[in-house]
């Protein structure tokens, strides 16, 4: 096992002011807490992360999230801050700039959104211990385990099976599965990568999910409604 202490852990939490598709998202409610509350929470309880720093260019949401726990020790700049900032860029930056600032370096970094709000506790857990375990595995993320068919569409406009044994039905019980990754609801790598501006590595572990309501991402007002609806069950079950 690979010695890795919990200071040199890092938990990185994106959260830009600006959203169209649901405007200030970060900043509302599921269940009378804010968005942003939820990554750091989950952080916080699991008690094996080190640092929880939020990367926001939005002083409201700074001082909300240093409220609830996390460190915001500087803001984005605005030219990594549109729509079409990448999560790498987010990510390298906020990990790099923060070494730079305290001179330290870490060994783990975890990736958590604030719109994926509904994760399993033992996740941070399992994750952490997977790369602690295994010096050959880059990146440990949660994936959506599904049975069903997918297409994509060709050069000539035509559509295709994502894969050729998709031709064949069967029933559920007996047919394979793929994954989809679901790196917003946990998602750990090795600092090395978030470096190089990379989120996962190629050798990775995956922890299956299958759970429904883990599928509600937030980005406009009925994501939102179906998430308050479906807290109330998610809180039922624990």
């Amino acid at each position: 096992m690979v010695k890795i202490k919990k200071s040199e852990i890092i938990c990185i939490i994106p959260a830009r002011g600006g959203s169209k598709g649901l405007k200030r998202k970060n900043l509302q409610k599921v269940h009378n807490k804010k968005l942003i509350q939820y990554p750091i929470e989950y952080a916080l309880k699991s008690k094996l992360v080190g640092t929880i720093l939020v990367s926001t260019d939005d002083r409201n949401i700074a001082n909300i999230a240093k409220k609830a726990g996390a460190l915001v020790p500087f803001l984005r700049p605005k030219n990594i801050s549109g729509d079409f900032t990448t999560t790498e860029e987010t990510l390298k930056h906020a990990l790099l700039t923060y070494e730079n600032l305290t001179k330290k370096k870490f060994k783990i970094c975890i990736f958590l959104t604030c719109t994926d709000i509904f994760r399993q506790k033992e996740w941070m857990k399992k994750g952490i211990l997977i790369l602690k375990k295994n010096r050959k595995i880059d990146s440990v993320f949660v994936g959506n385990k599904t049975h069903k068919n997918f297409w994509e569409r060709t050069k000539k406009s035509g559509w295709k099976r994502l894969k050729n044994r998709m031709k064949t039905y069967s029933s559920r019980q007996v047919r394979d599965y793929i994954i989809r990754e679901d790196t917003g609801l946990f998602c750990a790598s090795r600092a090395e990568l978030w470096r190089k501006g990379r989120r996962i590595g190629d050798k990775v572990e995956v922890i299956l999910n299958d759970d429904t309501f883990s599928g509600i991402d937030i980005h406009n007002l009925k994501d939102l409604r179906l998430a308050n609806l479906a807290m109330k069950i998610f809180n039922e079950k624990k």
